[in-house]
């Protein structure tokens, strides 16, 4: 089962950053593309090289509540480097609410 058929889709910008970094984590490609708006969603997505990544601080938040229909969200996501050491990956994530769900739009 996947995780939208089983759990709530997430109610703001930062909890569907937060699945999408879970989903990063355990390989759930399913889940990422699902989550991908369709303007911006590749047709596949192979995790294949993947980090292991290790965790998530959210650095700021702009909009994205449950009414918002845009979203921004800061993040620093920490992975572990193949010839050791941990590496960061730092990225402003866009996202947009359509038919009350939050969509991954794009990072800069």
């Amino acid at each position: 089962m996947t995780y939208w058929e089983d759990r709530a889709w997430p109610p703001t910008a930062e909890a569907l950053m937060r699945s999408r970094f879970e989903a990063f984590r355990t390989g759930d490609t399913a889940w990422l593309l699902a989550s991908w708006h369709p303007s911006t969603r590749p047709s596949s997505l192979h995790l294949h090289d993947n980090p292991v990544w290790r965790g998530l601080q959210i650095v700021n938040t702009v909009a994205g509540g449950p009414t918002d229909q845009t979203g921004i969200v800061e993040f620093r996501a920490t992975y572990l480097r193949p010839a050791g050491g941990v590496g960061v990956q730092h990225e402003r994530s866009r996202f947009v609410r359509e038919d009350g769900r939050w969509y991954y739009l794009e990072s800069n």
